[in-house]
């Protein structure tokens, strides 16, 4: 009896701290000095280096299948998408948080191209909104899971399906991701930082994913590889 109240307050957990993080990124980005530190300039690109490497390190390393298999041997399976949506949501609140700009201003976007850079994020939004309708049944925030698990029942075996974006791309959400990095029209020197290193992550991320999903798919994701891009839709979309 006493797992279900823990299942159900991770549960909250989980929603609460990944979806407001996710909001708290979209609405107040990188840049914008929410709790300041009031640190010499020096010190401020190597606080923010190590914020978004926290990030990396936990956003990247909780999925990798030898974490998970270590994590399995303490705390059930039906737990670990919500552990790790809580996760989530704690380090990149963090990252918003405690993100310290910098003064050095780089570059500014006039005209068409600040235009163009200001409707990006839109893009990008109808891009992770597609993404999800294509996938359907993506459980984001581990909820499904931790439902199937306290009656017992077996998780599907995971289906390969390619729709909507998937034609075009192999990684939908991470080409979003890009678009809202490098969407920001007035470049400082932490900003420049911030692109940097998160583009890097975005890659090095898609090609790690890229090795799970060949273990898991096999020939059928290693023939849906050759055929679509990983990030960028420069070719037409795969037949369906």
């Amino acid at each position: 009896m006493r797992r279900k109240p823990i299942a159900y307050a991770l549960m909250l957990l989980s929603t609460v701290s990944a979806a407001g993080s996710l909001l708290l990124f979209a609405f107040r980005p990188v840049g914008t000095a929410i709790l300041p530190l009031h640190w010499p300039e020096s010190l401020l690109l190597p606080w923010d280096a190590l914020l978004s490497c926290a990030f990396f390190l936990q956003h990247s390393g909780m999925v990798r299948s030898g974490f998970k298999a270590r994590l399995a041997a303490v705390i059930p399976p039906p737990f670990h998408r919500a552990i790790y949506s809580l996760a989530s949501g704690i380090v990149l609140a963090a990252v918003v948080l405690l993100w310290q700009p910098s003064s050095l201003h780089l570059l500014t976007l006039r005209g068409a191209y600040r235009w163009a850079a200001q409707t990006a994020p839109l893009l990008a939004l109808a891009l992770f909104i597609w993404g999800a309708v294509a996938v359907r049944d993506i459980d984001f925030f581990g909820l499904a899971a931790i439902r199937a698990g306290l009656r017992h029942n077996p998780s599907p075996p995971p289906v390969f399906l390619v729709r909507g974006p998937y034609r075009w791309m192999r990684h939908p959400w991470y080409c979003g991701v890009l678009l809202l990095i490098w969407s920001c029209p007035d470049l400082t020197a932490d900003r420049l930082l911030f692109n940097v290193l998160w583009t890097t992550w975005v890659c090095l991320g898609a090609t790690l994913e890229e090795k799970d999903l060949l273990s898991e798919f096999g020939d059928a994701y290693a023939r849906y590889r050759r055929q679509v891009p990983m990030l960028i839709p420069w070719r037409g979309p795969m037949k369906a």
